[in-house]
């Protein structure tokens, strides 16, 4: 097949993960024999550098007419001023409601040669396998705001349509699953958590009888996901609920360096990217770690392409480099290995490809 991807490797480490995430998509396309067409364009501090806004409108126009969009990341220092009317940030709200992506999927699943990279202990990881589906495009942090010298407010608002369509892309992951969906929110205390608790139900009831529904308050999930994270199955929250639970997750399979995200929306365009940030620590020393960005090229396979067997393959190909031991250095000391760079991370991968 022939697809178009637009490229956005963003700031800090996210051009080193890309390019090793389109040396393996290069690799599918030459052992499947399909042609994916690559255009780079700008967003977050190097766009606000080049033009003075986070997401320029070609780079909007040439993912709306893409197939599918890979990021790296975005931010830094240098654009860390609070008081700053543009920051990088502002480009990945903007390209998610621009391209209408409200669905954020974050599979949790704990690599058996990776027991070790936690800091838990092994058996409370043992089957850890879930998916946490966040809600993208409302809550808090597209809510009015509001900055005056001595108070602050941010608005946090959900509509019934907006929980209806998160609640029911979770409820269809959950079907060919477990049959297992946890929605998590703050019912006792906030009123949007009331109304998320009420459509949830009713959507659950009525559409997906087939499927369990359990309620769970958002403090109460942060503390199971660390004492019993093997019970999860399909998860459902709110932006920024998802946000920070999703980042809590990470710690199970040892870094954040492993676990790739999907963006989707009505159709089947989605926006792929490790759910890291751009670590500008690390940038330019070619030790980042390159697999989760690898296995969102996976997802871009599956969820955008259809190409079900090439994204198996990739997800194969990344377990067999960890197998044989070769990881980056944010999960290399913990699992007791000598750590090995950016791009021989990739090449792994595409040796495992072949």
């Amino acid at each position: 097949m022939r697809a178009v991807i637009v490229v956005l490797p963003g700031d800090g480490i996210g051009p080193e993960v890309v390019a090793e995430g389109l040396k393996v998509l290069g690799a599918v396309a030459r052992k499947f024999r399909h042609e994916f067409v690559t255009r780079d364009a700008l967003i977050g501090g190097a766009a606000i550098d080049a033009t003075a806004t986070a997401l320029p409108d070609v780079t909007l126009n040439q993912c709306l007419d893409a197939d599918a969009v890979l990021l790296g990341a975005v931010g830094g220092p240098k654009w860390d001023d609070p008081k700053a009317r543009v920051r990088p940030e502002q480009g990945l709200l903007a390209i998610r409601k621009g391209l209408g992506l409200y669905a954020n999927l974050r599979p949790v699943a704990v690599n058996p040669s990776l027991l070790g990279a936690s800091t838990l202990r092994p058996e409370i990881l043992a089957g850890v396998d879930m998916i946490v589906v966040r809600e993208l495009t409302g809550g808090i942090y597209f809510g009015e705001k509001v900055r005056e010298r001595d108070r602050a407010s941010d608005l946090c608002v959900y509509t019934v349509g907006e929980v209806e369509r998160i609640v029911r892309v979770a409820a269809r992951l959950a079907r060919v699953r477990k049959k297992k969906l946890t929605s998590v929110d703050k019912a006792n205390v906030l009123e949007t958590s009331r109304l998320w608790r009420e459509v949830a139900t009713r959507v659950m009831r009525d559409e997906f009888s087939d499927v369990a529904l359990s309620h769970m308050l958002v403090d109460a999930c942060a503390m199971h996901l660390i004492r019993r994270p093997a019970d999860f199955d399909v998860i459902v929250t709110e932006n920024m609920f998802g946000d920070i639970l999703t980042d809590e997750a990470s710690m199970l399979v040892g870094s954040m360096g492993m676990l790739p995200s999907a963006s989707l929306g009505e159709g089947k365009r989605g926006l792929y990217e490790p759910i890291h940030g751009s670590a500008p620590d690390i940038a330019g020393k070619g030790v980042a770690n390159p697999y989760a960005t690898i296995l969102s090229v996976a997802m871009l396979l599956r969820h955008s392409l259809d190409l079900f067997a090439e994204a198996e393959a990739v997800e194969r190909a990344v377990a067999s480099a960890i197998a044989a031991g070769l990881l980056p250095g944010d999960i290399a000391a913990a699992a007791g290995v000598a750590p090995i760079g950016t791009s021989e991370a990739g090449d792994a991968v595409v040796r495992a490809l072949a």
